[in-house]
């Protein structure tokens, strides 16, 4: 593999570690005390990233420098999930996806979550339904029972 290949694949890994993390370019620039533009040329694969820096990336999405240096397309990481207030374990296989697939991602992961929210109300509201209906016929059962002493 020729040096413009390794930049450029190292780089696009480094992107993908950096979306997943939930981070922005802005964030992570100014976490390794650099330029936007210049992290920028970096996950672009335009600058020959030194040691020190690939170590400091690495500290920032909390993996070891030998899984950022060995990382492939099937590399399975830890990664945790802080959002709504919980964090959650997720074992996550990396596949080379763009921002935008991974914006619609999140979009269709929210719809199914209101979807979700939906069901479980439509649900509460059928089962209360249903003990209205119950001692409806309760009711009705004896209110003929009595008409007709039975």
């Amino acid at each position: 593999m020729d040096s413009t290949a390794l930049k450029k694949e190292i780089g696009k890994k480094i992107e993908q570690i950096r979306i997943v993390k939930g981070l922005s370019r802005d964030q992570v620039a100014d976490k390794i005390k650099m330029s936007a533009a210049g992290y920028g040329s970096i996950e672009r694969g335009e600058t020959d990233i030194r040691l020190t820096r690939l170590a400091q990336l690495a500290e920032i999405f909390e993996i070891t420098l030998s899984d950022l240096l060995g990382l492939t397309e099937k590399t399975v990481f830890n990664l945790t999930q802080t959002h709504y207030k919980t964090c959650h374990n997720h074992n996550l296989q990396i596949n080379p996806i763009s921002a935008e697939h991974e914006l619609a991602l999140q979009h269709e992961l929210e719809k199914c979550q209101l979807v979700q929210q939906s069901q479980q109300k439509e649900i509460e509201y059928l089962r209360e339904l249903n003990e209205l209906l119950k001692k409806n016929l309760d009711l009705t059962t004896r209110f003929f029972s009595s008409l007709y002493n039975i």
